[in-house]
């Protein structure tokens, strides 16, 4: 006998209107936010490893996706949303395990080709967000003719921007390292793209992006020490190295936190819009990536009118195709294509279905209330003691810097952290 098909999700016109304007919100926040992120790695200039770099803002990614979580909801509530959804786990996990090593490839690419052009280069994983969305998800069916000329509009402008700045790329080094640090972009965008696959399944399935990144990040860690050990010839070698480069330690580490706040931004803007609109909202980061390029650390200084035009005009195509796809809003019948991808994950895993609702209503299910316990107060203060001892430790980076100009960007961002996180928490409770 066939069971009878679960209800849809009753979403009044207002209601949905207010979920997608939240997303666009929190792609655009997720934008600045991981533009600042990826400031720090400009320390390969100093001689540091890009391994290095790379381990050590993984570490402070880690510190960030459970202190954070333990702050704004409590463990209590990520114990309840996993064993809600188990299966998410091990995704979760594996997308880790992505994100790892295409950060590490974005740090040979900065180095290789600089911020400002190495940032729209692995911005193409907006691409494949867009052809995950809508062969696995349902995203992007029933909506409509000019809604999926926006999408499609707005990827071939991508496109065009991204080949503008890899022909750039070459006036910034020797050939044979241009081409290393264009492959190692586009590498990293590809495997970022495909990482978004679980972040979809998570949020169809209704779990919070704060339980899903607390998980998530343990394949990060684990696959970045993996790759650290083997990188540097050892575990001996490797701490060698961290002992060396102890005095930019802090920044690095502060780095990763400041990208999961971004990206916590950007998993709530591909719950609430789409892996096709949210993410390609959230690489807006590389006209913040530009402007951190430009204004703080001098890129391209020195160089001709026509180069700056280049690199310019090639990220404002890029932003100009993310713009057109992300307000290709979402229509009420392509949310219920959505509800029926979510039927099919909660069938396939055998997910409770009230759940599943409240994730896609942006609302809290019932099976607990927010409370913090002594877990989530001791993860706070090994975050604290950790940031302290680094800290203690660090010394200003020798590079080109202008800290009046990043004084003004973190104060920008700051601002859009208090508006968007009140946004959030009115609208949703962080759901």
């Amino acid at each position: 006998m066939t069971a009878a098909p679960a209800p849809a999700v009753r979403l009044t016109a207002s209601r949905l209107r207010s979920l997608q304007a939240l997303g666009v919100m929190c792609g655009l926040a997720a934008g600045a936010w991981l533009g600042a992120a990826e400031a720090p790695t400009k320390l390969v200039r100093a001689g540091v490893s890009p391994v290095v770099i790379s381990l050590l803002m993984v570490v402070g990614v880690f510190l960030a996706r459970w202190s954070v979580p333990a702050l704004v909801r409590g463990t209590t509530q990520v114990y309840a949303d996993a064993r809600q959804a188990p299966h998410l786990i091990p995704w979760a996990i594996l997308a880790g395990c992505l994100w790892a090593v295409a950060n590490t490839l974005t740090i040979f690419a900065i180095r290789d080709i600089g911020l400002s052009i190495a940032f729209p280069l692995w911005n193409v994983n907006s691409l494949l967000g867009i052809f995950w969305g809508f062969v696995f998800f349902h995203e992007l069916r029933q909506a409509g003719w000019h809604r999926w000329l926006g999408v499609l509009g707005g990827a071939l402008f991508m496109f065009v921007g991204a080949i503008l700045l890899a022909l750039a790329s070459s006036t910034q080094a020797p050939t044979v390292r241009a081409l290393h640090g264009v492959v190692a972009a586009l590498s990293a965008g590809v495997l970022w793209g495909t990482m978004y696959i679980p972040y979809r399944k998570a949020y169809l399935t209704g779990m919070n992006p704060l339980t899903f990144v607390a998980f998530f990040t343990i394949g990060e860690l684990g696959m970045m020490i993996a790759l650290a050990v083997g990188s540097a010839g050892g575990a001996l070698p490797l701490w060698r190295e961290l002992v060396e480069a102890r005095s930019v330690l802090f920044w690095l580490a502060a780095g990763g936190f400041i990208w999961v706040i971004g990206d916590l931004f950007q998993q709530y803007a591909a719950k609430y819009v789409g892996i096709s609109r949210g993410i390609p909202l959230s690489n807006t980061n590389q006209l913040w990536g530009l402007l951190w390029g430009i204004l703080v650390f001098g890129e391209l200084h020195g160089h001709a009118a026509s180069l700056y035009a280049q690199v310019i005009g090639g990220s404002l195509i890029m932003a100009a195709g993310a713009a057109a796809i992300a307000f290709s809003s979402t229509s009420a019948k392509e949310h219920e294509s959505w509800q029926a991808a979510a039927l099919r994950e909660s069938q396939r895993y055998g997910t409770d279905l009230d759940y599943v609702h409240a994730g896609l209503e942006g609302r809290n299910a019932s099976y607990g209330r927010t409370r913090h316990t002594a877990l989530d107060w001791t993860l706070l203060a090994i975050t604290t003691l950790v940031f302290v001892a680094l800290a203690s430790m660090a010394r200003t980076p020798e590079v080109p810097f202008n800290a009046h100009a990043a004084a003004l960007l973190f104060a920008v961002i700051l601002v859009i952290l208090a508006i968007c996180g009140t946004t959030l928490w009115r609208i949703t409770r962080f759901s």
